[in-house]
């Protein structure tokens, strides 16, 4: 049978056009391959690999309940894929129990019956919400110990990333350009939230002896902690906030490789040491390489773990490779370039420019900030539900995250989103207004006096 070139109208060769279409139809989804390592010291480490996830949250509660929602007969069009590292510590009971709850917690702050697009802008958004929902439920455990959390949510070639505490992720391009996908709240490491800490009613110093010099790193007091967020922890104080920072990036479809590691890791190895003994290796042998040198360089002084994702173009299943002497590293993402791709481009293998492209970016602590985000369709939360916990509230119930009541007792759409009175709660004690301390910021170091 015949083909014309110019079969509908536009004068682009037929088979150019189907070329394009299979183009379309093979870059749509990525390949996610993944492997895992651990060296355990304390037992406080945990991890969730989810190749396949739905986007609705699992029946009932805990890791089945997840695991339920991504097994391997999950739809692929219907599918993410999760990773997260739990580093706990003073015990292991917060870090298992975010790994249970915290996925089905997210994915029940998406509103249902959104398209790709919506559910992208709306993933930042509900992360904040499972997080401090997670946290909020935890403390009803009355357990004290806290966990770190880098939680990994890949949606085709959009990578999101939430993190609270000091475990990191990182990501190389296919070209083997760098980007830090992670915020580090170390107290030492981040200025900004020292003087967050200080303003809600912590205080932050090194551990003093007897009046000498202060040692160590800066901690918060009281309790100890290294860190400004985490989840848990809620012996030292509700200053220690869970609000995750949040960067959303999209791939080209070049692809690239994911490495999310615990500060075992972190602590023992430069990033572009950890890399540099990743290369050419698969992701299960990648992430054993990185924990294996980890141990070497520092010995096993903590929990230390890693994961390595890779997320290929679809049947390449070889490793992304660097191009030496053309990568970096990018602090500030390069934006896409609005150009289509050539025929040319297509012909060799239709493989978009090695561009990372920045879709979001946000660390603020305050609520009211994180959750008071533009959607582009009106209906992106509903109005009487509590926009961190999801209870369902009547009219005139619910709370502004600004922090006022509805007029006239009915929900304003332009007013919220809107908190029940426990979550409302949780904010202004995050926000330091339930704190009866002074808010001068503490400096002095913290002195302890030995008798013994």
């Amino acid at each position: 049978m015949e083909v014309h070139a110019d079969v509908d109208g536009s004068g682009v060769p037929l088979a150019v056009l189907l070329k394009r279409e299979l183009c379309n139809q093979k870059v749509e989804k990525p390949d996610i391959l993944f492997g895992e390592a651990n060296k355990s010291k304390k037992g406080e480490d945990f991890t969730l690999l989810m190749a396949k996830c739905h986007r609705s949250p699992g029946e009932g509660e805990g890791e089945g309940a997840a695991a339920a929602g991504g097994g391997q007969n999950a739809g692929d069009d219907d599918t993410i894929s999760v990773f997260a590292i739990f580093d706990g510590h003073n015990g292991s009971a917060a870090a298992i129990y975010t790994r249970e709850n915290l996925i089905n917690n997210v994915l029940a702050a998406i509103p249902p019956n959104l398209t790709s697009e919506e559910w992208t802008a709306a993933l930042p958004r509900a992360l904040v919400a499972g997080f401090v929902k997670t946290d909020k439920d935890f403390q009803t455990k009355a357990a004290r110990s806290g966990t770190t959390v880098t939680f990994v949510i890949i949606d085709g070639w959009v990578v999101t990333v939430a993190s609270v505490g000091d475990s990191r992720c990182i990501l190389e391009s296919a070209e083997g350009t760098v980007y830090f996908l992670s915020a580090d709240h170390r107290l030492d490491a981040n200025e900004e939230e020292v003087e967050r800490v200080t303003a809600s009613g912590g205080e932050v110093g090194r551990i003093n002896i007897a009046g000498g010099a202060g040692i160590g790193p800066l901690r918060c007091w009281p309790g100890g902690l290294c860190l400004s967020r985490s989840i848990g922890d809620t012996d030292v104080g509700e200053f220690i906030v869970p609000v995750p920072h949040v960067k959303q990036v999209k791939l080209s479809n070049a692809g690239g490789r994911l490495v999310i590691a615990s500060d075992g890791v972190w602590d023992a190895l430069h990033f572009q040491e950890a890399l540099n003994y990743t290369r050419g290796l698969p992701a299960e042998a990648a992430a054993n390489r990185i924990v294996k040198e980890a141990v070497t360089s520092k010995g096993l002084r903590d929990d230390t773990t890693c994961i390595v994702v890779d997320i290929l173009p679809p049947e390449k299943l070889s490793p992304p490779l660097k191009r030496h002497g053309k990568g970096g590293i990018i602090a500030l993402f390069r934006r896409r370039p609005s150009d289509e791709m050539s025929e040319d481009q297509m012909d060799r293998g239709c493989l978009e420019p090695d561009v990372v492209e920045e879709i979001y970016e946000e660390g603020s602590a305050m609520l009211a900030q994180r959750l008071n985000i533009n959607y582009p369709a009106g209906n992106m939360f509903k109005l009487h539900d509590c926009a961190v916990c999801q209870l369902e509230m009547k009219p005139g119930e619910g709370i502004s995250v600004h922090g006022t009541m509805p007029k006239h007792s009915r929900v304003d759409p332009w007013g919220g989103p809107f908190l029940c009175s426990s979550c409302q709660v949780k904010k202004e004690a995050m926000e330091g207004k339930l704190h009866s301390r002074s808010t001068d910021v503490y400096s002095e170091p913290i002195t302890f006096f030995y008798t013994g």
